[in-house]
């Protein structure tokens, strides 16, 4: 079985200005491309578990969120990095009602597990949120990290 990192996307991979979608705004959170090219290094699976109710409240499509993601895969190839996947919940309970993907319920999380076959107890979530961490708790990934901060924290 192979060992994940998982990172939140907004606050933890990007400096969260509130529902980013476009190219033109994102931002690194200092240290994470370097974080992510050490556990690439590592063997991990790199995998982002990103709660995207901008999607549902119409600010912004899958389709520009998808292209966000594949220009932060563009940026982190410069270093010799990527993310192996990016799972995202594109719900939010005031405007599509509840589903059972997004974060603190760890759908997300144990789905990427099966599709990679990833050992919970020997990974790693990042999060800056509560819910990030409820989720990797609730799934039973074993290293848990709150990030408040915009750098990342190094470890």
């Amino acid at each position: 079985m192979k060992k994940a990192l998982f990172l939140d996307r907004d606050g933890t991979i990007n400096v969260d200005i509130g529902h980013l979608h476009r190219i033109e705004d994102f931002k690194f959170v200092e240290g994470v491309p370097e974080l992510i090219k050490k556990y690439n290094d590592k063997n991990y699976k790199v995998i982002v578990i990103t709660n995207q109710a901008g999607i549902a409240k119409k600010y912004y499509t899958e389709g520009d969120m998808h292209r966000l993601h594949v220009y932060i895969n563009e940026e982190l190839k410069k270093i010799g990095a990527h993310i192996d996947a990016f799972y995202f919940c594109p719900h939010h309970p005031d405007f599509t009602g509840e589903c059972d993907c997004r974060k603190p319920k760890p759908k997300m999380i144990l789905q990427a597990a099966k599709d990679f076959n990833i050992d919970l107890k020997k990974s790693i979530l990042i999060g800056d949120k509560d819910s990030d961490i409820k989720a990797g708790a609730t799934a039973g990934v074993e290293k848990l990290i709150k990030n408040k901060t915009n750098y990342i924290v190094k470890f």
